[in-house]
């Protein structure tokens, strides 16, 4: 079975970027999906960005796999 996952890119150089994944940076290619730029969700598979999604569906992708994400965070303080 094969698996692609929602990753957010975090920083592009030539047809390379750098993407996070429940906090962990791995490079991968964005030769499929030239378009993507910084800050945007694709899904990855093999080390290649295979499209681009919209912020809401990776985030309930990645909800229903159980990854937490920095949405999931909150910046409340303790009173």
């Amino acid at each position: 079975m094969c698996l692609a996952v929602p990753v957010k890119i975090v920083e592009i150089e030539g047809n390379r970027a750098t993407v996070d994944f429940a906090g962990n940076r791995r490079s991968a290619s964005l030769m499929l999906v030239p378009e993507a730029k910084v800050g945007d969700y694709v899904l990855l598979h093999a080390g290649f960005a295979i499209t681009v999604l919209e912020e809401a569906d990776a985030l309930e992708s990645l909800t229903l796999l159980g990854i937490e994400t920095d949405a999931d965070q909150t910046t409340d303080t303790p009173a």
